[in-house]
């Protein structure tokens, strides 16, 4: 199996729970502190193309940093480019895990998606 870039923050309960579900799967990790070290725009801009989901999927909706920006408002008005940059700027707006292969790409943790996205 390849390994793994997972975008985590490890102290959060559902990355530390999908970690743990990819080791139980046999999956190599390379884990990235997503606070520490959100992904470069560049970075982001693929992941998200990878993963085929619209942008908004990408943000975390119910952190405090969006909610302090007041983004529910805002992102509309925002350009894809500003949008990727703002996530970049702040790790916890990004919504977490963010695991890629490179080929394929999942945010969030579901068990039922990851069997079979990573199973």
């Amino acid at each position: 199996m390849s390994k793994l870039q997972v975008y985590q923050y490890p102290k959060c309960g559902t990355c530390r729970n999908a970690v743990k579900w990819l080791q139980s799967h046999g999956h190599e990790l390379e884990l990235h502190h997503i606070k520490e070290e959100p992904p470069k725009p560049e970075a982001l801009t693929e992941l998200v193309r990878l993963s085929g989901l619209p942008l908004k999927k990408f943000f975390n909706t119910s952190g405090e940093v969006y909610k302090e920006l007041g983004l529910k408002d805002k992102l509309a008005d925002m350009t894809e480019e500003e949008q990727i940059k703002l996530l970049s700027s702040n790790g916890m707006l990004i919504k977490r895990p963010v695991v890629t292969d490179g080929r394929k790409v999942t945010v969030g943790f579901k068990e039922d998606q990851y069997e079979s996205v990573w199973g």
